[in-house]
């Protein structure tokens, strides 16, 4: 017994769910419903007050690290002021590096807390670096499903297409030249009446279906209707350069195209993934820049990493209110995806939801809406080829003139029946529903997780460098005041503790250096030269 194949299913993450069961609140502070209704504005209100969470955030990060500032300002410049009793029991327990003492192990203790603090920023950006691969990821499963399914409607509409043009092609050309040869024979002219009766029939038939028909598309049409009586089997182009109808005014064309939905997608992922690299390359090199300005205890570095690191706060705590929007009205939308869908999709006249219906959830029990259709035109095109093997058998001994237009419409069916076959396989639910089930997947499993790791990113990351900006002033107290230096290079004395001082050279009056002179008969002025040069 061959094993059936399953229909591809959705059903929302935990993830999801947990996003979707959060309170809303519009500016009122009124309690709303959570259902995805991007263009209703109590519903952009609910998202206006979750951002501005981050905002409040910010502003609390602001005043502690004011405060820090104000602390270590006020306070220390009030133990400047106190006598230098402390001072030296602090100076007598250390080791000459300032790290010992009660000053000393408060600096120390700073020192430590930019350290960690760095460190718990870089493990945020290699958190922020999977989550932006993880969008990414989930954004390309979305982008290429929909351009697999504009590939499918394309081939639809292009299948319809060249079957109409084909029957139009024999109706115009063959069939009307056998009605004139058959002018003299009732039965075989009946005969190629019903076959262009039929095909006419088909036409209409074929006519209905239209589910994303473009411009692109009519004049794809146009053109193989004059292509001549020869119809080759479709063979439609890859996904990638699949017809797409791009308005030139930006706007969600009308019908509904997913290619167009691809293009704008994939214009917008690019610009969102490098934004993100670029946040993340800056706090990198700021965290790595910190370290070394610590580790060489370079002051002009610090200030500048720190100029930085209040760029990076901002950014972070700004990127944090737009995750959290996003990951908010995306809970929302995966929640239940089929109802936006069908409520917000604009198709061609016609096309009624239950349609749409159809493909979104192709159940196992449910009749393709285009079944009655598809059956009609199958038992016409059934008709008319034996119609056509009637006349080949019985017409030919008396009209040879007619062999040839016969052997032409009988061509144009074979080809319109092989094109019925792959249209009747492509309007199966089961292609278009994998295509829709796998961008769902992609937007609300990997997109939704990449998100949510970015989301993470963003706060760890403004955590981090509230802390930094605390911590930096403190750490710059262990650090050496930068000497004293004199024309010549060397360190100017002045500058160090008496202790690290050495003795200066000894110094020679003129009245020593002409007695000492005296006593030799032969004075060395090489020897007088080095007395000075000691």
């Amino acid at each position: 017994m061959a094993a059936m194949t399953t229909v591809p299913s959705y059903s929302p993450s935990l993830w999801v769910r947990v996003c979707h069961a959060l309170p809303r609140l519009d500016l009122s502070m009124q309690m709303r419903d959570n259902l995805f209704i991007p263009d209703s504005w109590e519903y952009q209100q609910t998202l206006l007050v979750l951002s501005s969470l981050s905002a409040i955030a910010l502003v609390v990060s602001l005043l502690v690290v004011l405060s820090f500032l104000i602390h270590y300002c006020c306070c220390h410049r009030g133990d400047r002021g106190e006598g230098s009793e402390e001072e030296e029991e602090d100076e007598d327990g250390s080791t000459g590096h300032g790290y010992s003492g009660k000053k000393g192990r408060g600096i120390c203790c700073v020192t430590w807390v930019a350290v960690a603090s760095v460190t718990l920023c870089c493990v945020a950006i290699g958190i922020g670096f999977y989550g932006n691969s993880e969008a990414n990821d989930g954004m390309y499963q979305l982008t290429s499903s929909l351009l697999t399914a504009n590939y499918t409607l394309a081939s639809i509409d292009l299948l319809i297409s060249d079957t109409i043009s084909g029957l139009q092609l024999s109706v115009s050309g063959p069939l009307s030249t056998m009605e004139e040869l058959f002018t003299g024979s009732k039965p075989f002219l009946v005969s190629t009446r019903n076959c262009r009766r039929l095909s006419d029939n088909v036409i209409n038939l074929l006519s209905s279906i239209s589910l994303a028909q473009s411009g692109i598309d009519a004049g794809m049409a146009n053109d193989s209707g004059v292509s001549g009586a020869s119809i080759i089997p479709l063979t439609p182009a890859p996904p990638s350069v699949a017809p797409t109808l791009v308005p030139t005014n930006g706007l969600m064309p009308t019908p509904f195209s997913p290619g167009w939905a691809a293009n704008t997608l994939m214009v917008n992922e690019d610009y969102r993934w490098l934004s993100y690299v670029l946040l993340l390359l800056l706090d990198l090199i700021v965290c790595l820049f910190i370290l070394l300005g610590l580790a060489k205890q370079a002051r002009w570095l610090l200030i500048l990493m720190t100029v930085l690191a209040w760029l990076a706060l901002f950014l972070s705590w700004g990127s944090l209110g737009l995750e959290t929007a996003t990951v908010v009205a995306l809970s929302d939308f995966c929640t239940d995806p089929n109802t936006f869908v069908l409520n917000s999709t604009n198709f061609n006249t016609g096309t009624s939801s239950d349609v749409l219906d159809y493909y979104l959830t192709c159940g196992r029990r449910m009749n393709s809406p285009f079944q009655q259709v598809l059956t009609q035109s199958q038992r016409a095109l059934s008709n008319i080829h034996t119609h056509l093997s009637n006349l080949d058998r019985n017409s030919l001994t008396q009209f040879p003139k007619a062999e040839k237009s016969l052997r032409e419409v009988q061509q144009i069916l074979n080809s319109t029946e092989g094109n019925f076959h792959q249209l009747v396989a492509l309007l199966n639910c089961r292609g278009l529903n994998k295509d829709y089930i796998d961008s769902l997947k992609g937007l609300c499993y990997d997109g939704m997780e990449g998100l949510l790791y970015l989301s993470l990113y963003s706060f760890l990351s403004a955590l981090a460098f509230t802390a930094i900006l605390c911590s930096l002033p403190g750490a710059w107290r262990s650090f050496p005041r930068t000497p004293n230096v004199s024309s010549n290079g060397n360190p100017g004395y002045e500058s160090l503790p008496l202790t690290e001082r050495q003795s200066p050279p000894p110094s020679y009056s003129p009245s020593m250096l002409t007695g000492y002179g005296g006593g030799q008969s032969h004075p060395n002025p090489n020897h007088s030269r080095n007395l000075y040069s000691r």
